[in-house]
């Protein structure tokens, strides 16, 4: 019986990992360097975390589950705003603020996989607790887009959409959509680039919602309002201007959003958002903590690596698999007895050192075999240890060099 893995997941191979880790480094390094401090929670949550804010319709979305002979509904996490929401209720107003948080957890969703959407993925999430102003928005997305650029992105490549929820709730408003309405508008408007114009304009009318009162989203939108004004200011602050627009077709599904919104997209607009958040200045309060202002945001693996490999800055990750500093092989005889006692030696001294698992006395063919791991230095174990020598081949030039078997790790590090 042949096994494959469940659907929308993936297996990571060596190489596709060391991607997957070069992604998270690019995250983290970002996170680390403006301030932000380490985070995780659990892998799943009670259900009811997720169905307080959306309801029970959000349940067909997750993957749920109670214990065998329990009672109890559990959820794995699709997101993870809720949980640091937890988190941060929980510590109440023991929390020093301003207070800056990152995760790179897994999460689950129970959808239809799709090009950029899969069940299990991993997501980049940076949350700013504590500021209720746009500078705290505008170091969140600055934060995002360190990231990128540390993967080789630019402003050609990308573009952060802005929004603002209340803007955009008054637009709707004032073009005759009913407060009862409002929830379902907002819904259509933030899924309409996913729709054609027939399915949206059928949904609309599902609804009962006129196409003319979305036209106004279409083009450029000229606001007046302190809130984006200020963040303007605060993007260009951070010198970050070029990466931003204004559009407010963004207004995020979540409902627990409360100001400010944001998408980052590749500019072609090929591809799913590479990352999305905003402004949620509640949903802390919700969950039984005070009454706190927070900002953030979160990118999924999934999209972003279909970004990078689309421009070139991504291959299939052996680029970024750990180079060897020593391959050890043995040119047979009596060198054998002293290929696992020296490479025993290199690793407690800290070098990265492989060696040949094959049992021949052909060097060409060992050295072909160390050429493949990429190694600095080949050490051929051969005649030479009668008198204490080893032979130690730097595999980039090509040089080869007799040394004493003690010098090895003072050649190597030199």
């Amino acid at each position: 019986m042949a096994f494959q893995s469940p659907k929308g997941t993936r297996d990571f191979f060596p190489q596709d990992l060391a991607a997957l880790h070069h992604i998270e480094a690019a995250w983290r390094n970002a996170s680390v360097n403006a301030g932000f401090d380490e985070i995780e929670g659990p892998t799943f949550e009670h259900l009811n975390l997720y169905t307080v804010k959306s309801g029970d319709g959000i349940v067909s979305e997750l993957f749920s589950f109670k214990r065998a002979g329990g009672d109890v509904d559990y959820a794995l996490r699709p997101e993870f705003t809720p949980t640091l929401a937890r988190m941060a209720a929980a510590k109440g107003r023991s929390l020093t603020l301003p207070t800056k948080w990152f995760g790179i957890p897994s999460h689950f969703r129970a959808e239809r996989p799709q090009r950029g959407r899969l069940r299990e993925f991993k997501q980049w999430n940076v949350d700013l607790l504590g500021v209720d102003k746009p500078s705290a928005d505008a170091e969140v997305i600055a934060t995002a887009i360190r990231a990128l650029a540390n993967l080789g992105l630019t402003h050609e490549d990308v573009v952060v959409r802005i929004s603002h929820r209340d803007v955009v709730v008054s637009m709707l408003e004032k073009s005759g959509v009913s407060k009862e309405k409002m929830q379902i508008a907002l819904t259509l408007l933030d899924k309409r680039e996913k729709m054609s114009p027939t399915v949206f304009e059928e949904k609309l009318s599902e609804h009962g919602l006129e196409n003319s009162s979305f036209t106004q989203f279409d083009g450029d939108t000229v606001i007046d309002h302190d809130e984006l004004t200020s963040l303007q200011e605060k993007l260009s602050d951070w010198n970050i201007s070029q990466w931003c627009k204004f559009d407010f077709t963004i207004v995020r599904g979540l409902a627990y959003y409360t100001g400010i919104v944001f998408e980052i997209h590749e500019r072609s607009g090929d591809e799913r958002a590479i990352a999305g958040g905003g402004r949620y200045d509640k949903l802390i309060e919700m969950f039984g903590g005070p009454s706190m202002p927070a900002v953030g945001f979160g990118m999924g693996d999934v999209v972003l690596s279909l970004v990078l490999k689309d421009k070139g800055l991504l291959g299939d990750g052996s680029e970024f698999l750990p180079r060897p500093d020593i391959f050890v092989i043995s040119a047979g005889g009596d060198a054998n007895n002293h290929l696992a006692p020296t490479v025993a030696e290199l690793r407690r001294a800290g070098l990265h050192t492989r060696m040949t698992y094959r049992a021949t006395r052909n060097v060409g063919k060992l050295l072909t075999e160390a050429a493949k791991t990429n190694t600095r230095f080949a050490v051929i174990l051969g005649e030479e240890l009668a008198s204490g020598n080893v032979v130690i081949k730097d595999m980039d030039s090509g040089e080869q060099t007799e040394i004493a078997l003690d010098d090895i790790v003072s050649h190597v590090t030199a």
